[in-house]
Parts: structure tokens; sequence; C-alpha cells
């Protein structure tokens, strides 16, 4: 073989290479493609689908398979995965156990609670779980609260370590005993006649102390979280919070959720206080224990079905939610503990047998809370089409949130006709914007929308992401790329 021959040959090779690695980019209809450079978002640093259900194509698909970071729209794998594999109807348990004789309605011994990764015990249900212990005859407990959260087996959880604000509740880690999201809420109510600001708590815990309160002020409200000067000290068991600014009375009654106190001691406050109320008496501490083999549970609680759940996770976009759903599919998938690596392998091989191509596809959490998730716009727009045609169609679609409606786009969409007319889940972190669903027009024709932005004016985009749906509504039936020519 002459060089030459062999030159000729590299040449075809790297064309090959080159071809294979180059980014299919349809024409985007013009007014999208402005959209997103008049708000200063190049489109090499967006990926987009739109796909009328029922038809082999999509209508255009630009970078569709380019992996990139999906923010919460992630929630639609882990979603859509756990309604098919836990089933429609799935319910969380958490059971209490007597870790010793119980004489004349008191316990002689420790009361364990065992966690399986219910994501929604709230306050309300709490307290229906005191009250259930109570009715079966538990009056009072001289030993400790012991918890069993074996379930899950986690990697040490930093709050601060995503975006430095450990008291957000979005930055609550998941837990096999997670309850009323770990947190608490600040409610501020000022009183203009006295001058003051007063501060409640919900749930009232004893080991969370709130100090002075702020004083009011007579500015506009703005960014009243930092003018009102939190000071927070935690230890170990207990948590405070005062407040050295001031309060603007042009806010109102304000809340504000914090996370204060670890899982452990959060649920045992949680049980002091609500076993108390419900008539109980108990004054012991806390400690980890197993539940003893084959020993029968003294109550059940169970959560809500998955369908209601799942309501949640993708129209308010809760994190810590959809990473115990994640984490629920390891467990249940392969043997306990659950693990984020099982996780990922439950949901990678659920996808691999519905035949649903992600390539790229990265997993960590399942939430999108992540700088290490990747997903494509093809593969999500696969997913969602795959999903109009499941059995469970029906709880998939009502657990996005509805245009100009409620969930993360109550405010979205208030001026356009699309109102009313698309399912959609949203995503957001710093230089990322994202947008994933189904817009349905005036004749009742049904398109799978996935956008995605990954540059620092992202959240500039997001004007542009909305205005595509709406081109969606109006246009998507009509257009062709032959059309701008």
């Amino acid at each position: 073989m002459t060089r030459s021959s062999i030159a000729r040959i590299v040449v075809l090779v790297f064309a090959a290479l080159a071809a294979s690695m180059a980014v299919a980019r349809d024409a985007l209809p013009r007014a999208v493609g402005r959209a997103f450079l008049d708000h200063g978002v190049p489109l090499n640093r967006v990926a987009i689908v739109v796909h009328e259900i029922g038809k082999p194509k999509p209508l255009f698909a630009y970078d569709a398979e380019r992996p990139m970071s999906p923010a919460s729209v992630m929630k639609l794998v882990t979603t859509f995965a756990a309604l098919e594999l836990l089933g429609r109807d799935y319910r969380w348990k958490t059971e209490a156990y007597l870790g010793g004789p119980m004489l004349d309605g008191t316990l002689k011994g420790d009361l364990i609670v065992k966690g399986y990764g219910d994501p929604k015990i709230t306050i309300e249900q709490w307290q229906a779980f005191m009250t259930m212990l109570r009715a079966n005859g538990l009056d009072a407990i001289d030993g400790d609260l012991a918890l069993d959260r074996s379930y899950f087996s986690l990697p040490a959880h930093d709050p601060a370590a995503f975006d430095a604000e450990p008291l957000k509740p979005y930055n609550v880690g998941p837990d096999a005993l997670l309850v009323n999201f770990k947190s608490v809420r600040l409610m501020f109510a000022p009183n203009e006649t006295t001058g003051a600001v007063s501060i409640d708590t919900e749930p009232r815990l004893a080991d969370v102390a709130v100090g002075s309160a702020p004083l009011l002020a007579g500015n506009d409200c703005g960014d009243w979280r930092s003018s009102v000067g939190a000071r927070v000290v935690t230890g170990v068991d207990k948590a405070s919070i005062a407040f050295a600014g001031r309060y603007p009375a042009s806010c109102g009654d304000r809340d504000w959720w914090v996370a204060l106190l670890d899982h452990p001691h959060y649920v045992h406050a949680m049980f002091t206080a609500a076993f108390r109320d419900a008539g109980g008496r108990f004054s012991g501490g806390l400690k980890e224990r197993r539940v003893p083999r084959s020993a029968p549970p003294f109550a059940t609680l169970e959560s809500p079905p998955l369908y209601d759940i799942v309501r949640d996770v993708n129209k308010l976009s809760n994190n810590v939610m959809a990473r115990q759903i994640f984490l629920t599919l390891g467990a249940t998938s392969f043997p306990p503990p659950a693990t984020p690596a099982k996780g990922a392998d439950a949901v990678k091989a659920w996808l691999k047998s519905r035949k649903i191509s992600i390539p790229g596809l990265v997993l960590e959490n399942g939430s999108g809370l992540s700088r290490r998730e990747r997903i494509t716009a093809g593969g999500l727009a696969r997913l969602l089409l795959a999903a109009d045609a499941s059995a469970v169609r029906d709880e998939f679609a009502s657990s996005l949130a509805v245009a100009a409606t409620d969930g993360t786009v109550q405010r979205r969409f208030q001026n356009g006709t699309v109102a009313g007319q698309a399912l959609l889940k949203t995503g957001s972190l710093v230089g990322l914007r994202a947008l994933a669903g189904y817009v349905i027009d005036s004749e009742s024709r049904r398109f799978v929308v996935v956008a995605i932005i990954n540059h620092h004016n992202a959240l500039a985009g997001a004007a542009a992401l909305d205005n595509l749906v709406q081109w969606v509504y109006q246009n998507g039936a009509t257009w062709s790329s032959a059309s701008q020519h």
C-alpha cells in the first residue's frame, strides 16, 4: 500500500469520525431561535426537541443527543420509573415496635421506630401516628426512643455542600426516617401598634429555641430574610435562632422554613412533642437500634399512595422527596439497604427493559439537585413519549404543573393562550434552566416539548423557554422547515 493511499484512508477515517460526532441540528423556527439570542443565550448552549405525539419523527430536534445538566427535569425519569416499577398505589410504611414488656399501658423499655423511606410524613400524619400509639394502649414510655434507619445506607450529607445554604429545606438530605422534611416553619407577624415583631414556630420543638425578634422597620419589604439578621447556633442535639436586624412592616405576615437539627434529633424532638400532645408520657433519650427479628409491629403508619406523592415531586419540584423515591427504587429492586448506586442501577435497568435510549445518562440522586447529573433532550423526549403510551399515563401527566395554574409554572404563561394547555416540569440552577412536558393545542393535538439551557445567562433565557411553549401551541401543527425559505 502506497503512502498516498494510506493518507487517503486516514483522511476518510477522520472524516467519518467527524461526521459521527457532528451535532445534529434541525432548523429552528426563526421566532424560537431569535428568542434565545435576544435573551443573550447562544444557540450552541441550548438543546431542544419538539415532537408531535403520533408522528414518527420530531418536528425539530436541536442538539438533541448532547448530554446536558438537567436540574429538576431529571425528576421525570425518577417518577416515571417509580410509577411503573413500584405501582401507582405503592405506599411506604413507618413502624413502631415495643422494645420491652408493656404493663398497664407503660412500656418498660425502648420504643423502636423503623422507617422505610416515606417521602412525606407531614406534621398531621405524625400526629396521627402518635394517636395510633395511644389508641393501641401505649400511655407511657419508661425507656428511650430508638430509631432504626437501616433501610437506607447513605454517605455523610453536608447541607452546605451544594450552594452554601445549609438551612434551606431543599438541601435536606434523604433518610429512611424523614419526618416533616426535617424543617421548622418560622412565622413572622409585625404589630405596628406595639412596634414589635412576633415569631411563632411550627412545629413547636423544645430543642429549637427562638431568641430575640428583629426590630420593626418602615422600609420596603425587599430581601427581608437578609435584613432580619438571623444568627443560628447548632449543637449536637439542640439549635437556636435569633434575629439582630430589622423586619419591614410592609412585608406583613411572612413564613420562613429552616432545617436546623439532624435527622435523628429532629425525629426525637417531634416525637417528644407530639406524643405528649396526644396525652402520652415520655422523657427518654435517643438511640439507634435495629428492630429485633420476627418482632411484630405495634403500630404502622402508611403513606399516601405513590400517585399522590409524585404530584408533589413534580408540581412543586421537591428534591428530598425525589431522592427518597430514587433510593426506594434501589431498595425494592435489590436487597436493602438502599444506596444511591442501587437507585441508579434500578433506573438504568428499567430504561433498558423499556427500550428507552438515553445515551450519556448520569444519575447521582435522581432529583436534579446535582452538578454531575446529565441527560439529553432527545432522551427526555423519548421518555415522555413512552410515558404517554404507558399504563400510568394519567398519573404521570397529572403530576406535572399546569401552565399559569399551579406548581412551579403558576405565575408563568399568564398572558399567553397556552395557559392551562401545557403540562410541564421545570428545572433551575445557577447557569441552568430547563423545561419538559406536554403541550396540547386548540385542536387537541399533543406535543412533547423539551428544552435545556446550560449557559451563565440561563436565567434570562427562561423567557425564551416560555416563548417556545407558546410557539408550539400556536404553530406546531402548521410549521415546517420549508416554510422558512
